[in-house]
């Protein structure tokens, strides 16, 4: 197994080690306090811990080296992980909206405040700590799934601090409707982000191109090479955290077999590096003039 790999697998359980410890903590403040949107964010929370699983379980499934069935490895699995994991957002959303909405057009009663108020600010800031560690871990390994994770996490971060303004409001004021009110912009906000991460899933799963800071390293490594005459049908794409790339390259027609393979190799490896983790493939065509 790749170091990469490790360092995702030990992030996603960390990940989730952590939204089962404070969903509890949420959930247990919400029903103490009666707080709607404590309630609400346990609930946000819940989804997170969803999210954590199928991260702790997409990362060691699409680690997986290829096999007969599957030759271009399981780097979909990664992708299709991150889908689902924004998919559960956007509804959790919905739901939300929904529960707050209700709430709204009751007179709410918030007890125990400071109860809430210290659960709130224990989540936040540990939260932070982890939400650090976890992006390090995605930026390393490169998945898309701990990315979504870390979004996750971002999100929690902010609800949590709107939680806290909502708890602070009804503590030293007598306006109840902190509660609801926030539940219906914490909603609103995790539909945007989960759109967000939903369209960034669906490009993946329809192999859309690389990044233009990426495409633009391969043409400047092809760019290097002066026997290279010119190059076409450029193709880029994700699976995963790997990056595939195929191309055709023009070479000299008085070239032999063995030069254009050299010259094709050193390119692959280039850009294989460059992009790691990375498959290259060239297909080497001859020019249609004799250059000496």
């Amino acid at each position: 197994m790749e170091a990469r790999d490790k360092v995702a697998q030990s992030a996603a359980r960390l990940s989730l080690v952590y939204n089962v410890f404070q969903t509890c903590l949420k959930l247990i403040g919400a029903f103490l306090t009666g707080s709607v949107s404590l309630l609400s964010e346990g609930l946000h929370s819940l989804s997170d811990v969803l999210s954590s699983f199928i991260s702790f379980v997409s990362v060691k499934a699409s680690s997986a080296p290829p096999d007969e069935e599957h030759p271009y490895g399981h780097g979909k699995i990664d992708t299709l992980a991150g889908l689902s994991e924004a998919i559960v957002l956007f509804l959790f959303a919905v739901y939300t909206s929904v529960i707050s909405i209700e709430k709204f057009f009751k007179k709410p009663e918030v007890v125990k405040v400071d109860v809430g108020l210290y659960l709130v600010v224990f989540c936040t800031i540990l939260g932070g700590l982890i939400m650090t560690t976890i992006r390090k871990a995605a930026k390393e390994s490169g998945s898309f799934a701990l990315q979504s994770n870390v979004q996750h996490l971002a999100v929690d971060m902010m609800t949590s601090i709107g939680v806290l303004v909502a708890l602070l409001v009804t503590k030293f004021s007598s306006w109840h409707y902190a509660d609801p009110l926030f539940g219906l912009l914490l909603s609103i906000w995790l539909g945007y982000s989960s759109v967000r991460m939903i369209h960034r899933a669906f490009d993946e799963v329809i192999d859309k191109r690389i990044d233009p800071a990426e495409l633009e390293a391969i043409k400047e490594i092809m760019a290097k090479e002066p026997d290279l005459i010119s190059y076409h049908k450029l193709r880029t794409r994700h699976s995963g955290n790997w990056h595939y790339v195929d191309v055709h390259i023009v070479v000299p027609r008085e070239w032999s077999v063995v030069q254009g393979h050299e010259l094709a190799d050193r390119i692959e490896k280039g850009i294989e590096a460059e992009l790691n983790p990375a498959i290259c493939t060239i297909h080497v065509d001859p020019s249609r003039e004799i250059t000496q």
